[in-house]
């Protein structure tokens, strides 16, 4: 079957007519496929690293190291998702290279968050097929929340390094107790116009 793209559209999930590409803060999740707890197990209050866990932490450590202008800020590696914060810098004219002709079929922007996020899951994804962990799947896509304001990226901050402390109150946990405040806030700024959701 050809490929028809008013048939086969895919609904994005992204802010549309926004450059992925531009410097900015960005909040990421990437979960495995169907929640499957991949990563490690939270044990009381810490969250302990499968092998497979601290290869996706050590990759997505690494990405700064494929991307120059890309910084990373806080992150964890939770059961079956990761959360972190990806900084994409200004970078100096003499950094740029020739652009690149976007994929028609996939819209990926060469050094937008969505290349990165694509990275790094093909590098953990690989890994885990050349080392005897071929279960292992993504979750198609990713979400992200585009951070505008020092106090959104703060309150972000903290979301990530208390994780462990809310695994029962996590929207990506399968037994799930309750709704964490982190949620109520995202959808505040949501429903205040701040979210790109």
């Amino acid at each position: 079957m050809l490929y028809n793209p008013e048939k086969h559209r895919r609904r994005t999930i992204r802010l549309q007519d926004y450059d992925y590409s531009q410097a900015g803060a960005y909040f990421i999740t990437v979960c495995t496929k169907n929640r499957e707890r991949l990563f490690g197990d939270v044990v009381g209050e810490t969250m302990n690293l499968s092998v497979v866990g601290k290869m996706a932490k050590m990759f997505f450590e690494a990405i700064p190291s494929h991307f120059q202008s890309v910084a990373l800020d806080e992150f964890i590696v939770m059961p079956n998702h990761l959360h972190g914060i990806i900084i994409i810098q200004n970078v100096g004219v003499q950094n740029f290279e020739p652009l690149q002709k976007q994929n028609i079929f996939q819209h990926i922007i060469p050094k937008s968050l969505g290349s990165i996020i694509r990275t790094y899951k093909s590098a953990v994804t690989h890994w885990c097929r050349n080392n005897g962990y071929g279960n292992f799947v993504w979750q198609r896509n990713y979400y992200e929340h585009i951070i505008r304001k020092e106090e959104a990226l703060n309150c972000i901050r903290e979301y990530i390094m208390t994780n462990p402390l809310s695994w029962d109150l996590d929207k990506e946990n399968p037994y799930q107790k309750g709704e964490d405040e982190f949620d109520k806030w995202l959808k505040r700024q949501f429903i205040k116009g701040e979210s790109n959701s």
